[in-house]
This record gives C-alpha cells, sequence and structure tokens, in this order.
C-alpha cells in the first residue's frame, strides 16, 4: 500500500458539476463508487472544507485528494485472444464483443477479459486508462463497443459519453407481450439487501430507457432499445421494474417457465438458454478526430437468433 496526496484546480468548464462528477474526469482511472467512498471518508476537501460528493462546483476551486491508500497491483497482462474488430484507425477501436467475456479485470478475474486482449492487440493502449475502454456491457452481454486509442480520443468520447451524444442501441427479447413502446424514467441505484445487484430506488441515479416493438409472439416480445443515460445493468433493471424481465437473465429475471403446451423445440431452447438475450446492435457516435458521424451495426450472434428462429417457427405452425 502507498499513501497519495493530490490537489487539482477545478477549471472554469467544470462550473455546475457535482464535486463526484468532476472527480471522475480528473481521476478517470477510479470509479465514481470509489470516489464518492473517499468523500464520504473526509479525504477530499474543496478549499480546505470537508465537503458531500453532490457539492455544485463553480471553477476555481482547489480540490485536495489526501491520505487515499492505494494498493499497487501489478500491470494486466497482454494475452493473445481473437477479436472481431468491427473497425479501427489510430484514434479508435470499435469491438463485436461476445457473450461470455469480461470486460475489465476485477476480484477474483485477473486475466481473460477484453482489456487482456486489447493489450495484446495494441500494447499502446497501456497508457490509456483502463487500455482505452470508455464503457462496458455485462459479461453475458454481446455487441458493439468502442475504444480509445489515443488521450484526445479517451476525452473526446467520455464527454460525448457524457454529453448523451453516443447512441446505444440494443435488441433484447422480454417475457410477456408489450401492447407498444414507451420509456421507463425511473432512477437506478445499488440495492438495498444484496449489494452485487441494482434496483429502481429513490436515491438512485436519473436512468432513462426507451423501447419500441420490433416483433411480437404470444409470451414474448422483441423490443429494440435505446439508452439515454448508461447505468449499470440499465436495460435489465428497468425491464424487470415493468414486469418483463429479459430472457435468460439469471439476476433480474424469474425462473424460465416455457410457455405452457408449447413445443418440445422451443421449450429445450428457452430452458438452455442461460444467458439474458441482449445484445448491443447500433453504436453511433462523433469521430473523435474529424467529428464526423458515424455509426456501426452488428446482427445479434447465433444463440440469440436461434431463440427467434424457434419462436418464429413455434408460432407460424399455429
Amino acid at each position: 500500500m502507498t499513501e497519495t496526496t493530490q490537489l487539482y484546480q477545478i477549471p472554469p468548464e467544470f462550473s455546475g458539476l457535482r464535486l463526484d462528477q468532476a472527480l471522475a474526469k480528473l481521476l478517470p482511472e477510479f470509479s465514481r463508487n470509489r470516489l464518492q467512498l473517499w468523500i464520504r471518508d473526509g479525504h477530499v476537501r474543496v478549499d480546505g472544507e470537508l465537503v458531500i460528493p453532490r457539492l455544485r462546483l463553480i471553477g476555481g476551486e482547489t480540490v485536495s485528494v489526501d491520505e487515499i491508500p492505494v494498493t499497487v497491483e501489478a500491470p494486466p497482462e497482454a494475452e493473445a485472444m481473437t477479436l472481431e474488430i468491427v473497425f479501427e484507425d489510430a484514434h479508435l477501436i470499435v469491438i463485436n464483443k461476445p457473450a461470455g467475456l469480461v470486460v475489465h479485470p476485477g476480484a477474483g478475474i485477473a486475466s481473460g477479459t477484453l482489456l487482456n486482449g486489447l493489450l495484446h492487440h495494441d500494447p499502446a493502449l497501456n497508457e490509456i486508462p483502463r487500455a482505452g475502454i470508455i464503457h462496458r456491457l455485462d459479461k453475458e452481454t454481446s455487441g458493439l463497443m468502442v475504444v480509445a486509442r489515443t488521450l484526445q480520443s479517451h476525452k473526446s468520447l467520455t464527454d460525448q459519453l457524457a454529453e448523451r451524444d453516443v447512441t446505444r442501441e440494443y435488441l433484447t427479447l422480454v417475457h410477456g407481450w408489450i401492447i407498444a413502446g414507451g420509456t421507463v424514467d425511473e432512477p437506478i441505484g445499488r440495492h438495498r439487501s444484496e449489494r452485487t445487484r441494482m434496483a429502481v430506488t429513490g436515491g438512485g441515479r436519473e436512468a432513462r430507457t426507451h423501447y419500441r416493438i420490433e416483433q411480437h409472439w404470444p409470451h414474448h416480445t422483441l423490443l429494440r432499445v435505446q439508452l439515454e443515460t448508461g447505468r449499470t445493468h440499465q436495460i435489465r433493471v428497468h425491464m424487470r421494474h415493468i414486469k418483463h424481465p429479459v430472457v435468460g437473465d439469471p439476476t433480474y429475471g424469474t425462473r424460465t417457465q416455457p410457455p405452457a403446451r408449447c413445443g418440445t423445440e422451443l421449450r429445450n431452447g428457452l430452458l438452455e438458454f442461460k444467458r439474458q438475450a441482449l445484445h448491443a446492435t447500433r453504436l453511433g457516435l462523433s469521430h473523435p478526430k474529424t467529428g464526423e458521424a458515424i455509426e456501426w451495426h452488428r446482427p445479434i450472434p447465433d444463440d440469440f437468433q436461434n431463440l427467434i428462429n424457434l419462436l418464429n417457427q413455434e408460432y407460424e405452425q399455429q
């Protein structure tokens, strides 16, 4: 363990931001939750005064982050890995992540992550916070992710995310018949008793999920979902909240119960699908160097498509 004390001057353009939001920009290598904990524990002062995470800044303040114990860990190792690279240039990489691949090393997971594979693909990413990964997908969610290759690109892309200028569209199969599209506008925070889960809670952070109908079957609906915010497990939590959990979701779903009298193939397909049916199908942003609006699309992977095929086959026969 080492201890550090650092001083930061809040730039004028951070005026109006909360203290925890400003620190997240100044210290992108640390999570928002960790920064909020440091503030609450008295390790952060603004102009010499103890404050709360929600303090609004006006710009020009001196922020001291003191006596923070930082565990000195070995840097993550590069690992050879097959990555589906959708696009890359000198500024960014777009990956189509498969289900089952963890994005970051974490508790009990030191290798075999997307970050390890990216470092093998481009060792220079070791100089970028979190190897250029600016957003993530859950382990069992597939689809498109963008990675920054330079510090300038990292700032541009994180700013676009903060300003909600990045388009992220998903396809998800949920339980039940949804009559029409809509929006879930409910705050999301840590579950009160199960700390590894998130939940809709009055004390949470704002979260908005827009959805529209892509296809219907008697007991399931395929939704096209667009995120306005990017909270942890947002789609999965919001779908559970409106009582249409994502098919196969082991955390926020219910025990998979195939429809009564459905055929053997559909029954087996639903029971054997052991991950959430959620895929990041479209990603759009402004190129960090040229400013050009660009976007990428990737269809749902084979295991997810197989479920769709089984539903179509089942109900075409009726």
